[in-house]
């Protein structure tokens, strides 16, 4: 018998496949991250904190929610820093669900999402992403009931890189006035497109993002929540006063005051290497859902093949599965370099 309670003692962990991944022996293009490494100005300012003997300190966060909020243009009363976009992910849901209150979480997406919402034991209904429809805007709100407590919008969407609409997010946001609408920006970077800016127009609004993806960070564990001033206050009631690493913070700080070396990563993202993978894939008639991120999800005819070969040739990429079983490949993209590398491997492979 569990001491747990029992929902908890049946479920599944979260296993995100990471043993084995070595930056040194593989292009990493499975989990979305940055390629190359970080800005040198965070790495010096990590050395020199810890050179500075200030380990056996309390976290001390002085500013740094103030700096993320100019960043994102809000105030600062809007910010909550989390460890993790997943803490604030964990936090939202915790606070604003009980035990059997619906969570309307359409996918395929982030598994995040469901594993906290099951630890909260809430039933969960599920509209489906579709290649040729995008978002499922109408399917969300027909499934808005009066026990829909929370609604998640990944925008855009992991792993099929849907964007979704702004203003089917704030339709959605007006429909369903008692429920937390959950709008992850984590690749917020790549699309410039929030909904941050009218936190306080929709008090049900809650943003979360992060500096694993873009700003190549995911180690340190550091991410935040915009919302609602009076938002952030409830949810500062339950996160620890800890709860975030200090050596995240100077990281972070680093990076926000070298913003410059980001945006240029960025802009060869999405400007050069993109398009040339695009470009390839439909040279080669491979299927592959519209993305507005920094990650494609393509359907090879011979998927496990391809996945051996480019992880033979020291390349990883992600095997996702559609809702009809039909399996692909998410494959995140790097700098015009590393793309080239990837489509010469991929060619002496693809069947035609």
């Amino acid at each position: 018998m569990s001491i747990f309670k029992s929902h908890i003692a049946e479920m599944g962990a979260y296993k995100p496949p990471l043993d084995g991944r070595d930056p040194h022996e593989h292009l990493l293009l499975d989990f979305n991250e940055r390629t190359l490494p970080v800005c040198p100005s965070v790495k010096q300012a990590m050395i020199d904190y810890i050179q500075d003997d200030r380990l056996q300190c309390y976290p001390a966060y002085g500013n740094i929610a103030s700096r993320i909020a100019e960043y994102c243009d809000v105030n600062a009363s809007q910010v909550m820093i989390t460890n993790g976009s997943d803490q604030g992910i964990d936090l939202i849901i915790r606070s604003a669900c009980r035990e059997g209150d619906e969570a309307i979480i359409p996918g395929p997406t982030f598994a995040m999402y469901h594993q906290v919402a099951k630890v909260e034991n809430l039933n969960i209904i599920e509209p489906s992403y579709s290649k040729e429809k995008g978002f499922p805007k109408d399917e969300v709100l027909a499934a808005i009931t009066d026990k829909t407590r929370l609604i998640v919008i990944a925008n855009p969407n992991n792993p099929s890189g849907t964007e979704v609409p702004r203003d089917d997010i704030l339709e959605i946001a007006k429909a369903a006035p008692e429920a937390a609408i959950l709008v992850d920006e984590c690749y917020f970077e790549y699309t410039q497109q929030t909904v941050a800016d009218v936190v306080d127009q929709y008090p049900n609004l809650l943003v979360t993002r992060t500096f694993s993806k873009t700003w190549g960070l995911p180690s340190v564990r550091f991410g935040y929540v915009i919302s609602k001033a009076e938002n952030i206050n409830a949810l500062l009631n339950v996160r620890g006063p800890y709860d975030i690493n200090q050596l995240a913070v100077v990281a972070i700080e680093a990076a926000l005051t070298n913003p410059g070396y980001t945006e240029q990563y960025v802009k060869e993202v999405m400007e050069v290497s993109k398009p040339m993978f695009e470009a390839f894939l439909d040279q080669q008639g491979i299927d592959y859902w519209p993305s507005a991120a920094n990650f494609v999800w393509t359907f090879p005819e011979n998927p496990e093949e391809l996945e051996v070969h480019l992880r033979k040739n020291s390349i990883l990429v992600r095997p996702k599965a559609e809702e009809n079983g039909r399996i692909g490949l998410r494959i995140n993209l790097g700098n015009k370099e590393q793309v080239t590398s990837l489509i010469l491997v991929l060619s002496k492979k693809i069947k035609h």
